[in-house]
């Protein structure tokens, strides 16, 4: 345990030292012209408690710090944090003592530590409104919201990522990069993610081969120190697809004793895998519906096979199309799972993205959540922005992902997932500020009272540094762009006009008669001569009749329904007056001209603040990066303002309004 100290340590002074090319994440800016002789003890020892030593030793200026590990305290992963000031002034010593339950509770409590000292937490004159304080000193205790707190890898085992935009992989089969995935682990456990399903939803059965499941195995070795469980996606037909059986219908014997022996073999190699992430019967991926089976036939069946080690069924709810035809694309989650509710062994959970279509910039919260209550779901956010300008614009979620939040209570909802935005590029998310996005989702799971504010000036003093000019002005940048992307893209209801396939840029005049209509944008604005917007109200599809009260009836009447859902409920006339006084025509042109305006805006200011991030980086290189990322942003927005609105003038038949 010793050597691992050491050779940890010695890691994290090499990653302190090189030039800040966005590596480091939220995890290098440490003020070395504080006190450097720390000293760290710790009642027990262990991989992970190693750990936490370690990055006290290299990490932390304040003082000594106590590390007390006592499996009596009903703290599950949490811990208690005190931090005494012995001396006062803006350079304070705190020593502190970090109480757990669990050695993983203890890397927690560490690393909340060193994130209260590099926001400025622990100083004269420092505050956070999460700290209970006496004075200036420290006494706080912090659990978890959420026991599951999982990236979904969206990764191919050829190295390339669907959905992915900051290069390949950083999971090389057979060509592993141990210290790239050793980085990865610190960054997410220090934000209390606590398992990876490594591997894309649309899986291949290779995954289950000994081959890669030995490589699981050594990644797993890695993630383990960390506190974080490895999860695979499964392709249902695995049996039949890998030749071991004629067929993978959940029903058959033969299918059934396949995933127990599978499951056998993965816990011998995996004591603490943590289970299955299935997608089936969606988008031309086998399930159970092929045999005629149910979801709950299917889920069950690989519950049951995990069930001997407490593995878990993560069963997504992401399924329309051919069975539903004709019905409204997003009412088919709710008419596919409802029917099944209760039906589910105790270890699966249905896993729900957070809104009803497929994470566009906006959409009202998905009603699988007002439907569902004797299964226990968990939400899938994305923090890969697939729909919001990739790795090309600057898109702060925290804002999206608080507002479905204040819709459906985290006390519904037993898990957290995102997609991960994660690759192998140098900045790992080939935009500086999508790094932000990673470090919300995280704090988020953990907590999702956070504020968006709060968060993003977290991230902004740990990422860049505490010029207070900087954090005010960049927070509010931040804290603009979400909105700013809604409307420079689909604004007042708006929603999937992007371009096929890889859902950049503008495409509101989309159809192609060899797509499923549901992938065409022209079936969801539905613009014709009298308005746009696609009629959800009970005069339409009443997919609003899922949604429980005050929902219901606030978005089924077109005088009520919030203007951020007006078009995504309702056919509006190009003449309908507004809340704001405009007619819709008039209103759709302003929301489109404030969103390229914004986008301008958020490149002007970075300009700005040239001197400030050069001084802090000692060169030009991560404010290069951005001003490029951001003059392309603003292009965009310009295109997607232009193209959109001459072609719903051809409808509307009104001026364009500059």
């Amino acid at each position: 345990m010793k050597k691992t100290f050491l050779l940890f340590a010695t890691w994290l002074i090499s990653m302190s030292t090189h030039a800040d090319d966005g590596h480091k994440l939220w995890l290098g800016h440490w003020d070395t012209s504080l006190n450097s002789q720390t000293s760290v003890t710790a009642n027990a020892a262990s991989p992970t408690i190693d750990i936490a030593r370690a990055e006290l030793t290299n990490g932390y200026q304040r003082g000594n710090v106590k590390l007390v590990l006592d499996k009596k305290l009903a703290l599950g992963d949490g811990f208690r944090l005190q931090a005494h000031c012995s001396k006062m002034g803006s350079a304070g010593n705190y020593d502190a003592t970090v109480y757990a339950s669990t050695d993983i509770g203890l890397l927690y409590g560490t690393y909340d530590l060193l994130r209260l000292q590099n926001t400025g937490a622990l100083s004269a004159g420092g505050s956070s409104p999460r700290i209970d304080t006496d004075g200036h000193d420290v006494d706080k205790t912090e659990q978890p919201f959420y026991p599951l707190r999982l990236l979904n890898h969206w990764d191919n085992l050829d190295g390339s990522i669907e959905r992915g935009y900051a290069g390949e992989s950083i999971f090389e089969w057979f060509h592993l990069d141990k210290e790239l995935i050793g980085q990865y682990a610190r960054a997410n456990a220090s934000i209390g993610i606590n398992g990876s399903v490594l591997n894309n939803v649309n899986a291949s059965p290779k995954i289950l081969t000994h081959e890669y499941l030995k490589e699981v195995q050594t990644i797993a070795d890695i993630l383990r120190p960390y506190g974080i469980r490895v999860f695979l996606s499964i392709n249902f037909a695995s049996p039949m697809a890998l030749g071991d059986t004629k067929t993978a219908d959940p029903l058959n014997p033969q299918v059934r004793q396949w995933w127990k022996k599978k499951a056998q073999e993965i816990y011998k190699l995996i004591p603490d895998f943590g289970g299955f992430l299935v997608k089936a019967n969606s988008e031309g991926q086998p399930g159970p519906g092929d045999y005629h089976r149910s979801h709950a036939d299917g889920a069950n069946m690989l519950a049951d096979a995990l069930k001997p080690y407490k593995g878990i069924v993560m069963w997504r709810c992401f399924v329309y199309g051919a069975n539903h035809k004709g019905e409204d694309r997003v009412k088919q989650a709710v008419s596919e799972f409802k029917p099944l509710d209760g039906k589910f062994r105790d270890n699966v959970i249905l896993q729900t993205k957070n809104g009803p279509l497929d994470f566009q910039p906006r959409e009202p919260y998905s009603p699988v959540f007002d439907q569902i209550h004797h299964t226990p779901n968990m939400v899938e956010l994305q923090i890969t922005q697939e729909y919001l300008g990739q790795s090309r614009h600057l898109v702060y979620l925290a804002p999206m992902w608080r507002e479905f939040f204040l819709q459906v209570s985290p006390y519904n909802i037993k898990g957290i997932a995102g997609v991960a935005n994660i690759g192998k590029d140098k900045n790992w998310c080939g935009h500086h500020f999508s790094q932000a996005n990673w470090y919300a989702f995280g704090r988020l799971a953990w907590n999702p009272d956070l504020t968006s504010e709060e968060i993003a000036r977290e991230w902004l003093k740990q990422t860049f540094c505490h010029d207070a000019t900087f954090i005010n002005t960049m927070t509010e940048v931040m804290m603009a762009s979400r909105e700013a992307c809604v409307d420079y893209m689909m604004p007042l209801g708006l929603h999937h006009i992007f371009k096929f396939d890889h859902h950049y840029g503008p495409e509101p005049d989309g159809f192609k008669a060899e797509y499923p209509i549901e992938w065409c944008p022209v079936y969801y604005h539905k613009a014709d001569t009298e308005g746009v917007g696609f009629n959800r109200s009970s005069t339409g599809t009443d997919a609003v009749s899922q949604y429980r009260e005050p929902f219901a009836s606030l978005y089924d009447n077109i005088d009520t329904c919030p203007d951020e859902y007006l078009l995504w409920f309702h056919h509006v006339p190009w003449t309908h007056r507004m809340k704001s006084g405009r007619t819709l025509w008039q209103e759709l042109n302003v929301k489109y001209n404030h969103g390229v305006s914004e986008a301008s805006r958020f490149l002007d200011t970075w300009q700005r603040m040239k001197p400030i991030v050069t001084e802090c980086d000692g060169d030009d290189q991560r404010w290069n990066e951005v001003n490029d990322r951001l003059k392309h942003q603003a292009e965009n927005a310009r295109e997607w303002r232009d193209v959109c609105l001459k072609y719903f003038q051809s409808f509307s038949k009104q001026p364009i309004i500059e």
